[in-house]
This record gives structure tokens, sequence and C-alpha cells, in this order.
């Protein structure tokens, strides 16, 4: 059984072909299917009507069943899980902000990164996704959101798992979102976040897209940031800047650097200090990030007076600064933490200790 949204419509057309159809057909399906919200064969009536029986026969429609939803106490996240062809979970959040609907999504069961303070890399990296479980994600929540005349706006790939570690699908889905004939989003409103897989950024840079890149950094040198992502060891923070100013220099985006602030591990003035003489002259914004406690880990979120004097270093230092607000916590939005609750098959790995 083939996943129609892991199609492009080029690859539908050809299928027509080989059946005897008429291209214009694969047209019509995707018209039902994004335009018009109809998730279901019988329901495209302008098909003949064996076309749509053997359509059945060899495509599936959707390959995610959702399992639960999760709304936040002040209504502005909704969280889904999702379950997989296999049986697998992974997850996707929906954050209200102002006129913005953005969807962030999955693109692994699991992850290698394995950050200390994440639940999506507890057990490591199971498998990647196909293009259309992560298609889908944004297809259902779409399909949420216009049941309130609304519709996703934006699009952030920082769910479970490291996008460039699925690097063909993740860059497929990228296009297949900004299809007019699917979502029709403005590829500017598309951010990929990565631990810093090194050469997968060059390659990135040079693929003619303009998506938002975002670094988790977390650390303000290699010693620090390798305790707190393990997979940060492959590669020096040297060279992983080098390729986020390559990425900004090819695509003329600016870049964005994650900080999560872990209370007496990252958090302190010196580090602070440290991380303004790292980027210093860098056209760039460090994202603030408080900690969000996951259940297990044995980490803890800095006072927000910690907060606000490590921001404070920043600005005066010309570092363009963000403090995001955690949103989410009351329904574990952070990635990882519902699929980890729920699935009974899998066990805590072993915590990182950070000294």
């Amino acid at each position: 059984m083939i996943d129609l949204q892991g199609l492009t419509e080029l690859e539908l057309k050809q299928w027509m072909l080989e059946k005897g159809e008429k291209p214009f057909r694969a047209a019509q399906v995707f018209q039902w299917l994004y335009q018009k919200g109809v998730s279901e064969w019988e329901g495209m009536t302008d098909l003949p009507k064996n076309l749509r029986i053997d359509l059945a026969k060899h495509f599936r429609l959707s390959s995610l069943v959702l399992k639960k939803t999760v709304d936040s106490s002040d209504q502005e996240t909704t969280k889904f899980l999702w379950e997989l062809t296999d049986g697998k979970l992974v997850e996707s959040v929906l954050i209200y902000s102002s006129d913005r609907r953005t969807v962030c999504v999955s693109s692994q069961v699991g992850c290698p990164a394995r950050c200390a303070f994440c639940a999506s890399g507890r057990n490591g990296l199971i498998r990647n996704l196909t293009v259309a479980e992560i298609v889908e994600q944004i297809y259902h929540i779409d399909h949420f959101l216009k049941k309130k005349n609304e519709r996703v706006s934006h699009v952030v790939f920082m769910g479970m798992g490291e996008p460039l570690e699925n690097y063909e699908m993740v860059v497929k889905a990228v296009r297949m979102i900004c299809d007019p004939e699917r979502f029709n989003l403005s590829q500017r409103r598309i951010t990929i976040s990565t631990v810093g897989i090194v050469d997968q950024i060059r390659r990135l840079a040079l693929e003619g897209l303009k998506v938002n890149l975002v670094l988790s950094l977390h650390a303000p040198n290699q010693r620090i940031r390798q305790k707190i992502i393990p997979f940060a060891r492959k590669y020096s923070l040297e060279d992983t800047l080098e390729s986020m100013l390559f990425f900004a220099d090819q695509t003329k985006r600016d870049i964005t650097y994650e900080y999560t602030l872990l209370k007496g591990i990252n958090d302190h003035p010196e580090h602070a200090q440290e991380l303004a003489a790292l980027l210093f002259n860098q056209q760039c914004t460090v994202n603030l990030i408080p900690y969000n406690p996951v259940e297990g880990l044995k980490l803890n979120r800095p006072d927000k007076e910690v907060i606000q004097e490590f921001r404070e270093i920043l600005m005066s230092r010309g570092i363009n600064t963000t403090w995001r607000f955690t949103k989410g916590k009351d329904i574990a939005a952070a990635c990882g933490q519902l699929a980890l609750q729920e699935s009974e098959s899998l066990k805590a790995g072993p915590l990182i200790l950070l000294t």
C-alpha cells in the first residue's frame, strides 16, 4: 500500500498514465484532498467509480491514527499524539500565538541526539519518518483548524527527532508544504531546527530553499555542549558555527541559536559572557528557553532573576536576544513527553550526569 501524501502530483500523474487514466485525474485527487478536505475515496465524486476502487486498492490516504489530543489550560497549545502503521507513536504540537497557527512536527521516532533535557531521545533513534508521515501531521492539523475557519500559518521542525538526520524526507516534505496545490506556505514560514549536522547544514544551504535554520546551541563551549548534547561530540563547535555562517551567506537568512537554560549547568554570568564572545559580530538572534521539566530527569529551570541577568549580559554585548515564554507545561508539550508517557514499550534510558 502506497501512502498517497508522500507522492508529488507528478508521481501520481505517472501512475495514472500507467493505468491508462487521464493525467488530470491526479490534480482532481489533490484538489479533493488538500483544497476540499475530503479524506475518503468515496467522497471524490468527480472521479469515475472504477478509478476510485482502483485507487483505494493501491493508495492509503492516511498513515496516521489520532490517539489523543490534549489542550493546555491556557488554550495556547494543543498536543496531538499519532499512532503510526507499525504501532510507534509520534507527536505534533499546535501553538496559538496572536494570528499565527504554528505546527511543530516530528521527523523521527525517537532521536539520535539524546539531549540531556529532552524526552525524545531517552531511547535513542527508533526510525525515520516517511515524507507522508511528516506531511500528514500538518494535513490533519490544518483540517482541524479549518473547522474553526483557521489554517496552519507556520511549520517548525522542532518535534521529535533530528531533522537533518532524515534529510531527504524532510527536504521533500518542505517542498510539499510550499506547493501551491497543498498548503501554499512561504518557505520563510518554515523553520528547521538542528543540533548541528555540519555536512547536512552545508548541503541544505545549497538546496535553493529560503527556510529558517535554527541551531540548538545550549552551551558557550564544546566541553559543556557535548555533555548536554552527546551527539555534539561528532563535530567541533567551531565547525558547527562555520556551517551555520555558510548557510546564512548562501541563503541570506539570519541565524537563530536556541539556548535552553539549565540551572547550575549553563546559566552562570560567565557563561553569558563566553557566549557573547563566541557570537560577537554575527547577524544572529539567541533564543533563550527556560528548561521545560521532563519527568524522570534531574534537571531544573533557573530562577527568573538568573534568566534576566543572563539576557541582560548578552544584550549589553550587542547580541540580539529573545526569551521564549514556555507554553504547554501542563500537557507535557516538550518534545517526546507525551509519547514517552503513553508507550508502555519504551523504557527510560540512562540519565546523563552533567557535572
